[in-house]
């Protein structure tokens, strides 16, 4: 093997990193702190991560509870939470948020798998993207010394080999995300 394809593991691994970080957001009908690192709040004159301003805390499943470290901020967390598009509507109580996270219907679940199946979709569109520019790479070695023919097709067939792999650790995440959304 003539070729090295420890940069294209480290992109592959970032880009499911990437999927993985994008499929967090996906409500589960369970409360986690997770499903509000999407928030951004005007704080300060500038926009800044709710994690940057307060601690995201899930006592229960079915609560979240946001406790701002400066007591001024709270009602700008409260707007940031609520209009996020996330379908949450906080309650100030003193000085926390509190965010019941009510069931899912049936159809919010079925619309969930829909939103998490594109979401793998375009992380397989990443790994095929990143297989394509290596691809490239490999071939462009043929014609260089010390490289033959039979090497490039052996380097061509583990770059295969890594991204079948990587396509299917992204099935995986679907599979398991999946049953965590339709899960009651």
């Amino acid at each position: 093997m003539s070729y090295t394809f420890t940069p294209v593991t480290q992109k592959l691994e970032k880009a499911l990193d990437h999927v993985r970080r994008d499929i967090s957001s996906l409500r589960t009908g369970r409360a986690t702190s997770q499903m509000l690192d999407s928030v951004v709040v005007d704080a300060y004159g500038s926009m800044m991560k709710i994690l940057e301003v307060a601690s995201v805390q899930a006592p229960d499943p079915s609560l979240l509870v946001v406790s701002p470290w400066d007591k001024s901020l709270l009602a700008a967390i409260e707007k940031a939470i609520a209009s996020a598009g996330l379908n949450l509507n906080p309650v100030v109580n003193g000085d926390i948020i509190r965010i019941a996270i009510a069931p899912l219907t049936e159809e919010t679940r079925k619309d969930m798998v829909k939103s998490l199946a594109k979401k793998i979709e375009d992380g397989k569109v990443m790994v095929r993207s990143i297989r394509t520019d290596s691809k490239k790479d490999i071939e462009n070695q043929e014609g260089t010394d010390n490289i033959s023919e039979d090497d490039i097709a052996q380097d061509l067939q583990e770059l295969e080999k890594i991204v079948k792999e990587y396509i299917s650790k992204l099935d995986e995440v679907y599979a398991s995300k999946e049953k965590e959304l339709m899960t009651i």
